[in-house]
Parts: structure tokens; sequence; C-alpha cells
């Protein structure tokens, strides 16, 4: 598996979070948060400039079985019901993934959770 489908099956399950009605923002984990700062100051360092990177709140694995599992943190509107939201990102963001190996010829199973980190 090369990095750039991964990136792609990242932006993919990314896209369809953020299309959900309801979905403010995706949240970055602590650990996404960190990689982002070392690599900002790698980059300032090794190109005397600094540039900007968004990490998103998608994490994907491929399982060793050859299973995708795909982790989805959110940030969702205050004014829409917070599981109703959760069930449509999971849903949405299973169907985007899954088509998305199913055109590259890498169909596999696809498990995903959403985790709301906060409401605004």
């Amino acid at each position: 598996m090369n990095v750039s489908h991964c990136e792609n099956i990242h932006r993919a399950a990314a896209r369809a979070a953020l299309d959900v009605p309801g979905v403010v923002a995706l949240q970055p984990a602590l650990a996404d948060r960190l990689a982002l700062a070392a690599s900002r100051v790698y980059e300032a360092v090794a190109t005397g400039a600094t540039g900007h990177h968004e990490a998103a709140g998608v994490r994907c694995e491929l399982t060793p079985v050859g299973a995708w599992h795909v982790e989805v943190r959110c940030i969702l509107d205050k004014d829409h019901r917070v599981l109703d939201v959760a069930r449509r990102v999971r849903e949405s963001v299973r169907t985007a993934v899954t088509s998305h190996l199913a055109q590259h010829g890498r169909a596999a199973p696809v498990t995903v959770v959403v985790t709301v980190t906060r409401t605004v």
C-alpha cells in the first residue's frame, strides 16, 4: 500500500465527513497536532520559510486482515442532534471510502468510528 493511496483515502473520508450537515470541522488528535508542530519546525529550519498545513481529524489504517479502519473526530453544530449527525458521518465516510477503493480495484471491508469532540 503506497503513501499516496492512504492519503487519498484520508482525503475522501475527510471530504465525506465535512459534507454532512451539522459538521462544523474535524478535530485533529493530540498526536496529529504534535506531528504538525514538529513538521512546521523542521520545514522552517530546512527551507527558511514557514508553511501552513492542516491536519484533519481523520485517521486511516489498513488492518492485518486487509480491512480499512477509519476514525473521524468531529466538531458539530449545537443546533443538530449529535447522534443523528454522527450516524450520517459514519455512513457517508464508509460509502466514500468503499467507493474510492472500488474505483481503484482495491475493494476491502471498511469500518468507521466517529467521535464527537465538542459542539459549538
